[in-house]
């Protein structure tokens, strides 16, 4: 039976995402990595990206998720590497499945201490489990303040077999040249470090710690600590405010491709697309692209954003004009006469940094690589 032409397809090059990583063991050669792969690698395929990650030759201590059907989900994986939920858990069931599969959940707030003193309280043996205790440093999203944190591993340490780690996360490290960035950044540190030492005095044992994601890794090695968990940056994309994955040396792992469906010619003063987005101001060529927000391309991204036209003659850069509708794009190609029918057209990837396209279209690459929808083809190389 012949099958459809694809139409739009993601291509995930696994060997670049392993660069990515190599770009953290340069980093942080004295820290453990845990690998982010939560909401689906970041869209890219979690178990595709998990077992890559788990690649022989690389150095991971953990995979971090934040649900626990992503934790549930890669357990059956049996990639045989601990699995940290960064959500943690919001009952007593949840906190059991945890400890039966030997979850490593993050404990975020007094609530969830309670609930393990109860469920510890009525073990006859304890098994060994390890514990993320999160404070609240200054992004008051999820984290206990440093009293809570004090007294939860007071409350849970005496319990056999319990391991902890101290963590944070840093709500504006995005730009070290910025003096609101440094000076908020630099605030958390300092409330993370005092916490440190009243855990230590309270107990007198060395407690690991966690601070820095993909923006503390690139830019903040005073908080690379003993374990660092790299999220978007292994994906390509860069996580500061004024530099591009590409701009930084991070290789792009999805490249999101659709086709040339249709070419015409326009006349000045014709316009392109759904209430008129696009009006020529010269006589114009213009192509269908068939790719749409259906399929995960951003409604937001308006004229001028750019896109990759792969013609016999080699690839050339041009703009989106008109609107996004749901299954299709239209994009300006004037002065490319090689363009033809069903070329590939790169919206965004190798060649083409997600990064340029996502502040074209007023939002960030973690956004574009997560709303690629089930329509489009997932091809792993």
């Amino acid at each position: 039976m012949t099958e459809p032409t694809e139409r739009a397809w993601a291509t995930i090059d696994l060997n670049a995402l392993r660069k990515n990583l190599a770009r953290v063991h340069g980093l942080c050669p004295e820290s453990k990595i845990i690998p982010v792969i939560k909401s689906s690698a970041y869209g890219h395929g979690m178990e595709q990206a998990a077992r890559a990650l788990k690649d022989p030759h690389t150095r991971i201590t953990a995979f971090a998720v934040a649900t626990l059907t992503e934790a549930l989900e890669l357990k059956q994986l049996d990639l045989e590497s601990p699995i940290l939920l960064l959500n943690g858990f919001v009952s007593a069931e949840e906190l059991v499945l945890c400890l039966e599969a030997g979850i490593e959940p993050v404990i975020h707030s007094p609530y969830q201490v309670e609930l393990l003193e109860a469920q510890f309280a009525a073990e006859i043996f304890g098994d060994k489990r390890k514990l993320w205790l999160k404070h609240n440093s200054g992004m008051n999203r999820l984290g206990m303040t440093a009293e809570s944190c004090v007294e939860a591993y007071t409350k849970l340490h005496k319990y056999p077999g319990t391991e902890f780690v101290l963590m944070t996360h840093l709500g504006y490290a995005d730009d070290m040249n910025n003096p609101d960035s440094r000076e908020f950044t630099a605030r958390q540190m300092e409330k993370f470090n005092a916490v440190h030492e009243e855990v230590l005095a309270a107990r007198q044992e060395p407690i690991p710690c966690s601070v820095a994601a993909s923006a503390g890794i690139l830019t903040l090695p005073d908080t690379h600590l003993d374990f660092v968990r790299p999220g978007v940056m292994l994906y390509g994309s860069s996580p500061l405010a004024n530099e591009t994955g590409e701009e930084i040396g991070l290789q792009p792992v999805m490249t999101l491709s659709s086709r040339l469906i249709e070419i015409r010619d326009l006349s000045a003063g014709d316009a392109v697309g759904y209430n008129a987005g696009y009006v020529c101001d010269r006589d114009t060529r213009v192509g269908v692209v068939s790719i749409g927000y259906g399929d995960g391309y951003p409604r937001s991204a308006g004229n001028g954003t750019p896109v990759l036209i792969k013609t016999q003659t080699g690839a050339i850069r041009t703009r989106l004009i008109g609107r996004v509708s749901m299954d299709m794009i239209t994009v300006d190609l004037s002065g490319i006469e090689a363009a033809s029918i069903n070329d590939e057209v790169v919206l965004w990837g190798s060649g083409l940094c997600a990064d340029e396209v996502a502040h074209a279209a007023g939002t960030i690459a973690y956004e574009l690589f997560c709303k690629v929808t089930r329509r489009v083809d997932f091809d792993y190389v």
